[in-house]
């Protein structure tokens, strides 16, 4: 028996509770719903995860500090930029793992709703639009704003709006927060370039997500539409808090010390 045949048995119990309230649209609903409960049981890390972020931009004075002192001498300044993140506790990929945890969910939608691993749930639709389905499908059966089109013309509608506000949002934060980077002529600490990189690319990041949403069955994009809006308000959130303890501490009485345990 196929691995993802309980699974996909799972979520259509589910969707069978749910359908007197919710009607053809209760599988949709579960996928949300599902994506809420991923989500939240996520937030932990997310939290470590915002303040080990949070720790690393509290470090860019004494990165730069290093960089001064150590800077014709490439060596020393890896060394020195190593030691000062061991002593912080503060990891370098700060930030990461609760997208990579997210991987497996976001496989198993898209197994479920591409393979018809998941039994029947093929037959499940969107205001009548299949979540097996694709946008392609959705263009040759009455165009973009045929029923099936304006599904994911709504979809679209949101992503492009939680992207625009996660862009600027990102700009402003990356022109407040300084960026390690190597010195003319020389390596940098260690991963200064990557992250630097990824400093400049990543508000353009949340937009690829319009190109996920076309090219995944709508059960996919349903999941990844969900997760988008809530890293959004989620993020807000936790900067908010943070913005807020800034003047007292996390614990009251003065800013938090760097030292930030993530994953």
């Amino acid at each position: 028996m196929s691995f993802f045949a309980p699974l996909g048995a799972l979520l259509s119990h589910v969707a069978d509770a749910l359908e007197p309230a919710f009607g053809t649209t209760a599988t949709a609903v579960t996928i949300v719903l599902l994506t809420l409960c991923v989500r939240l049981c996520l937030h932990p890390l997310s939290r470590s995860a915002a303040r080990g972020e949070r720790a690393k931009a509290a470090l860019a004075p004494r990165l730069a500090e290093l960089k001064r002192k150590h800077g014709k001498d490439p060596e020393r300044l890896r060394q020195a930029t190593a030691e000062l993140y061991r002593e912080t506790g503060v990891s370098p990929v700060a930030g990461c793992l609760p997208m990579l945890v997210q991987l497996p969910v976001f496989y198993l939608m898209y197994h479920l709703f591409s393979t018809g691993s998941g039994g029947d749930l093929l037959d499940h639709t969107l205001f009548g639009a299949p979540l097996g389905g694709r946008w392609t499908g959705a263009l040759a059966d009455g165009g973009p704003l045929g029923s099936h089109g304006l599904v994911y013309l709504a979809l679209f509608a949101v992503v492009t709006a939680v992207a625009t506000w996660t862009f600027r949002r990102a700009r402003r934060m990356a022109a407040e927060t300084p960026f390690p980077t190597a010195p003319a002529g020389g390596a940098g600490e260690p991963g200064a370039e990557a992250v630097a990189l990824v400093a400049r690319i990543s508000p353009f990041l949340s937009f690829a997500t319009l190109i996920t949403v076309a090219v995944v069955p709508l059960a996919a994009a349903l999941y990844v539409v969900t997760t988008t809006l809530w890293t959004a308000v989620e993020r807000a959130y936790l900067y908010r808090a943070k913005a807020g303890t800034d003047g007292g501490g996390e614990n009251g009485g003065g800013a938090p010390a760097p030292r930030a345990t993530t994953g």
